[in-house]
């Protein structure tokens, strides 16, 4: 190829460059080479090609195989220094420097702008890898090409040097000296060249220079010389002075210059941190240690992270002994250096850990071993190992202490750390000898330290006695101490201390506590001391202002000491509120420290906030329980509260530690309140004792303090009180010494007139002591004046006149001495208008005044209106009881005065007042009243369906509140025979039989010798009526023949008691007799059918009929005779009697009785009939008609399980209905809920909450004196075993017959006297209960042995005999294993069964027994003989009972296959006639086993044992169900039907019938 080919060639490798066609260009480009191998553009041209197809590696090759032919030619260069620049390998970007230095070469002589281009890129890679030596060389080498190609303009060449200083002037502390001194020539040069001086940028290029000369510490005297000039030409700029002072803190220098430059900085600028920073450390130097605080402190306002700053501060902080702020300065300074110079931060790390050592807190010397722990040289360092101890010191680990200071000395003798250290642990230990020989040895080593001289006169203040008196060493070296350390506030705290206590100094002394304070305001003792010093000598004002600037500074929970004090302040200036918020601050500082809670609780009980005032004394009490103030003020506070019971527990406390006189007259106060409270409710006795009680404490209260006129008043009013019970209840047991008696005389038992006298005794010695206090003469004269009423008898009036006279002499003795006190006068008046001295003008006098006095004067204005009403003056009175009551409207004696009014006026409202009176308080006179009209009321029968007697006795249940208050009336008053008969009449309303007897016994006794014989023949009356109540005929009888027997109550209850008495024909006399004295043909009805009740009895079934039938026939019958006219027809099985009798009962409507007896009398004669499902029917109609009346649900329940026991699920519902309805009648409806659950079969193993076992339990636990309830527990009982026995497993409740038969027996006892029938039935049927039970349970011994020990009482008992027959003949089958049992026993069973022929149990059992030895035939006679018995008797269960075995008795041959067509229509026919007795499906299993015997694969036997499995019957009766899915499933075998199986195997599952799925599994495995 020629020159023009590689030509073209070339310009076409070009010209695809040109379009971005590479790959072309490497064509062309190799196809040049195979011409010229050594072409320099063909390689050129491969490197930017391959470069573009980022080949790096061809194109690099491709460049320097150019760059070795012509190494002069620039185009190769920059070719690969495009392709280094463009890679981001590493080989690449090392050798572009090289690169750029050749095309710096290069450039010089050619190009020098792409020249300073270049150079700028290479400076760029030198100052990224930190070659900053190159970078000056290569910059100042453009600057020598610059200047040497061109006439640079000045500015053209400041500009050049300032760019080269920008470069370095960042990392002059990394460079090497070359570099450095490049960079300083730079600022020199740069400054040569500046000419507009002074100027901005001549004072930014000087900051720069002198910054930089400033890092440079060789450079110390240029940057000296530098700063002065800079100084010169600007004055006013402070930066060189903040340099300059960087420089010598750098330095440590202190000297004048140094100071003289931090004063000018200042002056320049006055938050200059570093200004403050000189300042601070030269203060320090100095010891001037507050200035260095407070300078260092301004400095780090703007400098907050400056270590130095931090680390001075801490230091500083320390030396003024302010460890806790020198703590924290550490530790801002250690996060502030973290990932600094080591050397700051152990430094400040030492600096911190003697700051925590000397903190004296157990957190503080925790932190320090912590930080000893994580410092390594710790161990080998004396000055740490003792600042170790010192925090064991801290902690108490004394041993620990002594070991490091043993450890310290032994290997540093000469250590004044180890010995000042083994001096403390002795101080700490109270080994004051050796600790003072330490600190001695101590002072010789370091003579110039404060704190050795400091601790060395504490061991001398500690050893006390002559030594603390002793000049020379207390006060010589605690003042030795302040001059080494003026900073050390416990010197000057003990300096206090000494001129307080040994030199009594107090001014001195106060002056040392008010330093110790002002150098450590945490020194709560210094603080406390200047503060009590203060108050003591009068300096109120600036007590107050160190408490509250003290208090002002405190966080929440501190300052205790502060709040405490200002707190005790305010309490005693009366500034209630704000000493409770102080002393609740204080709280918070301590919650546990009990004095403040005492001290709070007096704040709240000063401000009267009473229940915060217990519940702070009861903290203070919790805190601590030895403290008697905080327990003597919480009862004292209760008492306040009227808690007198808890009050007096607690005074009681206290007085079984010590004799305290407050707590035994606090007790005083409160068993007398007590005993007053106790008289308002009329519970004398409980007051007698509080009273007797009270007495003896105040007795011990005034042995010890005789001298205090309360105590002695105290006495006489317990002793006054007492006027107020029932004479015969007030006998008091008295000390002896207080009667008079001997110091050591016994305790004597004083009556109420003695106690009285002692009461006015006691009074006379309180008025020894105080003879002008008027309310003692005002207790004295009520004294006499009680006494006076006493006296009732004539010989001793002129007693009684004298102790009146005395009562109104002192009265007015004390309404003189105070005629302001309203409560005198009233008492005046009082006393004046008793009898005896009835100066009703005085009386009337002394109310007025007392009403002037006090205008609210409800108890005045009272004895006011009973004065006016006592002198006949109705309308005054009626005034002034209505002032009192619009007064105080719960007064009760202004509404019993009107009360009075409104009886003596005849007024509707009477009553109604005085139970008002009543519901306000029990009052003798509003009682007796009440009970006097209720009973007024009661007595008048012809006001029954009044709206007056309604309301007024009914609906505000009188009766009963009038009983209540009167019970408490009589029992205060002995003697009132009339309110005896009036309690007894009520008690009778009331059912409260014993009560009533008791009330007309006493009401009798008073009545004997009284000439009123009315009186007494009404309370003989109402005693015999309330002796027949309680069953004491005989004495009813006697006492009905103590009346006159003239009237007809008289004579009925006679009547009455002889019937009950037994005295029939007596009884018989009497109603004869009271029907002549009966005058309404209503009465004579009652007696006519008492006496054919009586005639009945007598056996005079006609007489009774023939007067029965007379009392139908008046014009108006009473329902209770046609009853017993019904009731006689159903006992004598006369329907047509009883029939004829409800007839004419339901014709009287309301008037025929109750709606539950005519219903039990309508289902009695139902029954009788044989008609027994109409019996359900007729009591649920009778519910329906009547839901609210629970009687009838009790006995709708009662009749199911008898007459219906298909529904006794319901008839249980019923009986629930009853028990919540009636809560007398649900005791009993709640047995026949259990009952009902029986015959339902509900056990404990289908519901284990809602049983029959369950609901008989609660029967019996409400009505525990019940027999049936008993019975009905056996049976649940036995039920509960026999189930357990069906399901296999074990029963748990064996064991329990013969008890459960004991329990019924002892019940039965007092039935017999009402129901003689019933109780030998229940009897009866407990014993049968008892033998079934142990039959089976397998114990036929037992059984057998029960029944021969009741024959054994009694051989004529058929039925016992039966049973014994019974046990006897299973027995025997047991033993000889079904073999036949001989014909002699066979005999002697049906001999027994025939002894009792009327027992259906019986005859089955007979049949079974027949059928167990092969006898089907006579088996099937007894069974229809029982069903012959079951009809007669009207037992629809057991005639069903009997059709059923009838029937199962017939099939058995059949299945077996030996049957004949007799035994088949047997089975038809008692299954017919079972189904229409019961909708029993058992009746329907039989036919389909007769079906299934007859023709097992007949298509009518699936059908019957289909519908057995699969009907609604199928979810009840799970037994019944199980034994058709057997036959179902033989049947389907039989047929060899799978699907039908499969589905019978399915419904199997489902139900949970494994019987069958074993049997299925066995046909087919």
């Amino acid at each position: 190829m020629s020159n023009k080919e590689v030509k073209a060639a070339l310009k076409s490798a070009r010209e695809a460059i040109k379009n971005k066609e590479f790959k072309d260009a490497l064509k062309h480009c190799k196809a040049v080479l195979k011409l010229e191998k050594n072409n320099y553009n063909a390689w050129v041209f491969i490197g930017v090609a391959a470069s573009e197809l980022d080949q790096a590696d061809q194109s690099r090759a491709a460049y320097r195989k150019a760059t070795d032919l012509e190494p002069q030619q620039l185009l190769a260069w920059q070719g690969l220094a495009n392709l280094y620049e463009k890679s981001n390998q590493d080989d690449f970007k090392s050798e572009l420097p090289k690169i750029y230095q050749k095309l710096i070469t290069l450039y010089e002589t050619s190009d020098k702008v792409k020249c300073f281009e270049v150079s700028k890129k290479l400076v760029d890679i030198y100052q990224a890898e930190k070659n900053y030596l190159q970078v000056a060389r290569v910059w100042r080498r453009l600057i020598q090409v610059k200047e040497a190609e061109e006439a640079l303009e000045n500015f053209e060449r400041l500009e050049l040097w300032r760019e080269m200083t920008r470069l370095l002037q960042a990392s002059v502390e990394q460079q090497d000296n070359e570099t450095q001194q490049h960079l300083l020539s730079a600022f020199e040069k740069a400054l040569e060249l500046t000419e507009n001086v002074p100027s901005e940028d001549h004072r930014e290029l000087t900051q720069d220079y002198i910054k930089c000369l400033s890092k440079l510490p060789h450079e110390a005297e240029k940057l000296k010389e530098m700063c002065e000039t800079v100084l010169l030409l600007y004055p006013k700029d402070p930066y060189p002075l903040e340099v300059l002072g960087e420089h010598y803190l750098a330095l440590g220098d202190c000297g004048e210059a140094a100071v003289c430059c931090y004063t000018r900085l200042l002056e320049m600028d006055p938050v200059s941190s570093v200004g403050h920073f000189g300042l601070g450390v030269k203060a320090l130097q100095d010891k001037k240690y507050e200035d260095a605080v407070k300078n260092f402190c301004h400095g780090l306002g703007r400098m907050w992270s400056s270590v130095l700053g931090l680390y001075n501060l801490a230091l500083a902080q320390l030396k003024m002994h302010k460890y806790g702020d020198s703590a924290v300065s550490s530790s801002q300074g250690l996060k502030v250096c973290a990932g600094h110079a080591d050397d700051w931060t152990q430094k400040l790390l030492r600096l911190k850990l003697e700051a925590l050592v000397k903190s004296e807190t157990l957190q503080s010397a925790d932190e320090a071993l912590q930080m000893l722990v994580q410092m390594p040289d710790a161990s080998n360092d004396p000055a740490m190992l003792a600042l170790k101890g010192r925090a064991y010191l801290q902690k108490g680990q004394l041993e620990e202490a002594f070991q490091v200071s043993s450890e310290l000395l032994n290997s540093h003798p000469d250590c004044v750390e180890g010995v000042s250290l083994k001096g403390q642990a002795h101080l700490a230990k109270a080994e004051l000898g050796q600790a003072e020989q330490s600190f001695a040895r101590a002072l010789s080593l370091s003579p110039d330290s404060g704190e050795l001289y400091f601790l060395l006169g504490r061991v001398y203040w500690s050893m006390g006695g002559d030594t603390r008196r002793d000049r020379s060493k207390v006060q010589t070296h605690l003042l030795k101490a302040a001059k080494l350390d003026p900073y050390l506030g416990p010197v000057f705290r003990y300096l206090g201390h000494y001129y307080r206590e040994v030199v009594s100094d107090p001014g001195r002394a106060r002056g040392c506590y008010k330093k110790a304070f002002e150098l450590d305001p945490t020194d709560v003792e210094a603080g406390a001391a200047t503060v009590d010093l203060r108050m003591a000598l009068g300096d109120m004002e600036s007590a107050l202002a160190v408490l509250q600037a003290v208090t002002e500074k405190a966080t929440p929970g501190s300052a205790k000491w502060a709040w405490l004090r200002r707190g005790l302040y305010h309490l005693k200036v009366g500034q209630h509120p704000q000493a409770i918020a102080d002393l609740q601050a204080a709280l918070r500082a301590d919650p546990q420290d009990w004095v403040c809670w005492e001290c709070l609780g007096e704040a709240y009980l000063n401000r009267h906030s009473f229940t915060a005032a217990l519940k702070a004394f009861g903290k203070a009490h919790d805190l601590q329980p030895d403290s008697i103030y905080s327990l003597y003020q919480t009862a004292a506070i209760k008492q306040v509260l009227g808690r007198f019971s808890e009050a007096a527990g607690e005074y009681r406390q206290i007085l079984a530690r010590e004799e305290y006189v407050p707590a035994l007259k606090g007790l005083g106060e409160c068993l007398l309140a007590l005993a007053k409270s106790a008289m308002e409710d009329f519970l004398d006795g409980r007051a007698v004792d509080l009273i007797q009680e009270a007495i003896k404490n105040l007795f011990r209260a005034v042995q010890k303090r005789p001298d205090l006129s309360c105590l002695w008043k105290l006495l006489g009013d317990m002793c006054t009180t007492c006027s107020g019970v029932s004479p015969n209840r007030a006998s008091v047991l008295v000390p002896g010494p207080l009667c008079g008696a001997e110091p050591h005389a016994q305790d004597q038992m004083l009556n109420q007139k003695q106690l009285l006298s002692l009461g006015e005794r006691c009074y006379i010695h309180a008025l020894k002591v105080m003879a002008e206090a008027p309310g003692l003469w005002c207790d004295l004269g009520l004294n006499y004046y009680h006494q006076s009423r006493l006296i009732q008898d004539q010989p001793v009036e002129q007693d009684a006149q004298l102790l009146r006279e005395k009562a109104l002499q002192c009265v007015k003795k004390a309404v003189m001495l105070d005629s302001a006190n309203h409560t005198y006068w009233n008492t005046l008046g009082v006393v004046a208008m008793a009898k005896g001295i009835d100066n009703l003008a005085l009386a009337q006098h002394s109310f007025i005044k007392s009403v002037k006095v006090e205008s609210n004067n409800v108890v005045a204005w009272t004895n006011l209106g009973a004065l006016y009403l006592k002198n006949g003056s109705i309308e005054l009175a009626h005034e002034a009881f209505k002032i009192a009551q619009s007064l105080e409207p719960l007064y009760v004696n202004c509404w019993i005065g009107q009360a009075l009014i409104a009886e003596t006026v005849e007024s509707y409202d009477t009553m109604d007042l005085f139970r008002h009176t009543t519901e306000l308080s029990t009052h003798t006179e509003g009682v007796k009243g009440y009970a006097y009209w209720v009973c007024s009321t009661l007595l008048d029968k012809s006001n029954r369906d009044s709206e007056l007697y309604l309301y007024n006795i009914v609906q505000m249940k009188a009766v009963s509140s009038a009983q209540v208050a009167l019970s408490k009336y009589t029992e205060r008053i002995r003697s009132d025979a009339d309110a005896f008969v009036m309690l007894g009449f009520l008690n009778e309303h009331l059912q409260l039989r014993k009560q009533a007897t008791e009330a007309y016994r006493r009401a009798v006794e008073l009545h004997q010798n009284s000439p009123h014989t009315d009186e007494l023949n009404f309370a003989l009356r109402g005693l015999a009526r309330a002796l027949c109540d309680t069953g004491r005929w005989e004495e009813a009888v006697r006492h009905y023949t103590s009346t006159p027997l003239e009237e007809l109550q008289d004579l009925t209850g006679l009547a009455l008691a002889c019937f009950r008495a037994g005295h029939l024909q007596e009884s018989v006399n009497a109603y004869e007799k009271a029907l002549g004295v009966a005058s309404t043909e209503k009465d004579q009805a009652y007696i006519l059918t008492c006496l054919a009740l009586l005639q009945h009895r007598l056996g005079n079934v006609d007489a009774a009929k023939t007067l029965l039938f007379k009392c139908s026939l008046l014009k108006e019958p009473v329902p209770e005779s046609l009853q017993c006219l019904c009731a006689l027809g159903l006992v004598h099985g006369d329907v047509t009697l009883p029939s004829a009798a409800l007839s004419e009962l339901l014709k009287l409507k309301d008037r025929g009785g109750s709606v539950e007896d005519r219903c039990l009398l309508t289902c009695a004669l139902l029954a009788m009939q044989g008609n027994y499902s109409a019996v359900q029917r007729e009591a649920s109609r009778a519910v329906f008609r009547n839901p609210g009346n629970p009687s009838l649900w009790a006995l709708l329940s009662r009749l199911v399980p008898q007459y219906c026991p298909s529904k006794a699920d319901g008839g249980s519902l019923v009986g629930s209905v009853a028990c919540h309805a009636s809560m007398t009648l649900g005791k009993r409806a709640l047995l026949y809920s259990g009952v009902n659950q029986l015959a339902s079969g509900r056990h404990s193993g289908e519901d284990r909450r809602n049983n029959a076992l369950k609901t008989i339990q609660r029967a019996v636990l409400l009505c525990p004196d019940d027999p049936a309830a008993w019975a009905g527990l056996m049976a649940a009982c036995h039920t509960e075993n026999t189930a357990c026995a069906l399901s296999g497993s074990a029963p748990c409740r064996e064991g329990l017959e013969r008890l459960l038969m004991t329990l019924v027996s002892e019940k039965v006892k007092t039935l017999r006297r009402e129901d003689g029938v019933l109780a030998e039935s229940l009897e009866s049927w407990a014993l049968q209960q008892g033998v079934s039970a142990l039959k089976q349970s397998g114990q036929y011994n037992q059984a057998e042995a029960l029944c021969s020990q009741v024959l054994s009482v009694s051989s004529d008992h058929p039925a016992v005999l039966l049973l014994l027959r019974q046990v006897q003949c299973e027995r025997l089958l047991l033993a000889d294993a079904g073999h036949c049992v001989p014909a002699a026993v066979l005999e002697q069973v049906h001999g027994a069964v025939m002894a009792n022929p009327s027992s259906l149990s019986a005859w089955h059992w007979l049949a079974e027994v027949y059928r167990s030895q092969g006898l089907l035939g006579q088996a099937s006679v007894v069974l229809r003989q029982s069903l012959q018995l079951a009809s007669q008797l009207g037992q629809h269960s057991g005639k069903v009972a009997g059709l059923l075995r009838l029937a199962l008795l017939a099939l058995a041959p059949c299945m077996a296959g030996v049957g004949g067509g007799e035994w088949r229509e047997l089975v038809r026919e008692a299954c017919s006639e079972a189904l229409k007795l019961s909708s029993s499906p058992v009746p329907l299993l039989f036919q389909a086993l007769l079906q299934f015997s007859i023709k097992m694969g007949a298509r009518d036997t699936r059908r019957l044992l289909e519908k057995m499995v699969y009907g609604p019957a199928s979810r009840d009766a799970t037994t019944v169900v199980s034994v058709a899915r057997w036959y179902l499933l033989r049947h389907l075998h039989a047929k060899d039907d799978l699907q039908l199986m499969d589905t019978l195997v399915e419904e199997a599952e489902a139900a949970g019938d494994m019987r069958l799925l074993e049997f299925h599994r066995r046909l087919y495995p």
